[in-house]
């Protein structure tokens, strides 16, 4: 398996990974711009990318997922409760689908918060272990912070659904599960995060304030730190849906 981390503008994660021996890769929130860089990796790993997936309709940059899905044939992934919100054809994705790339495994977990259409991406390495390796966790939860709630209004239901499906989904994978986040230190899209690209849950489970709170002290405290939103948000937003 091969696996690679982008740091972006605006402190945005991106991720290719996949299996070197079945020539199949997948990307992972690519930022418009970053399109060589994947067709690069891509290149030096001899695969070919057969997924793209965006974790949600992003509002702090504008998506390369499409362009990129264009230049290379892939298939374009959004969560399918994005059916009728975009303008353009991609493949949904459900909860608990898999999605197989050659011997590494990747299955999608639905977790509403920080919007309605966030997914998380659990990875499995089928040649080491049939034990997950890691998780893309997008803006649901960052090292050291969780993702705002306030993108697509309603800010404490969306909190709370948030604090659910922390405590629900995520945090009952298995500790030493590797967390990678969509941003860094430096992103609008959550308060107080680490700089440190990369972190396991059990070290989360410990050490993330927003993690050891009852369900009423998360919705306050995350709804009482929310930072300034993105700048041109509406129309990233409204590039990102097609419009």
């Amino acid at each position: 398996m091969f696996f690679r981390q982008l740091l972006t503008k605006d402190a945005t994660l991106s991720y290719f990974f996949g299996c070197g021996s079945c020539h199949v890769g997948v990307a992972i929130d690519p930022v418009l711009g970053d399109e060589q860089w994947f067709l690069d990796e891509a290149a030096k790993q001899d695969v070919k990318i057969t997924h793209i997936i965006d974790t949600h309709v992003h509002a702090d940059h504008f998506s390369g997922g499409r362009k990129l899905a264009e230049l290379t044939g892939a298939a374009y992934c959004l969560h399918a409760s994005n059916a009728g919100r975009v303008s353009f054809p991609f493949e949904p994705l459900l909860d608990k689908q898999r999605i197989e790339v050659g011997n590494v495994l990747v299955d999608v977990i639905h977790t509403p918060g920080h919007t309605p259409d966030s997914i998380c991406l659990v990875v499995t390495d089928k040649r080491r272990t049939e034990v997950p390796w890691f998780v893309l966790t997008g803006d649901t939860l960052f090292v050291g912070s969780a993702g705002r709630p306030d993108l697509a209004g309603q800010e404490a239901e969306m909190a709370g659904q948030l604090y659910d499906t922390l405590q629900q989904r995520l945090l009952t994978l298995p500790a030493e599960v590797e967390l990678y986040p969509g941003h860094t230190s430096g992103s609008a899209c959550g308060a107080g995060m680490s700089g440190k690209p990369m972190s396991t849950l059990g070290f989360e489970k410990r050490s993330n304030p927003m993690l050891s709170m009852s369900r009423d002290e998360f919705v306050t405290a995350l709804t009482e730190t929310i930072p300034p939103r993105p700048a041109e948000m509406d129309r990233m937003v409204a590039f990102n849906l097609g419009q």
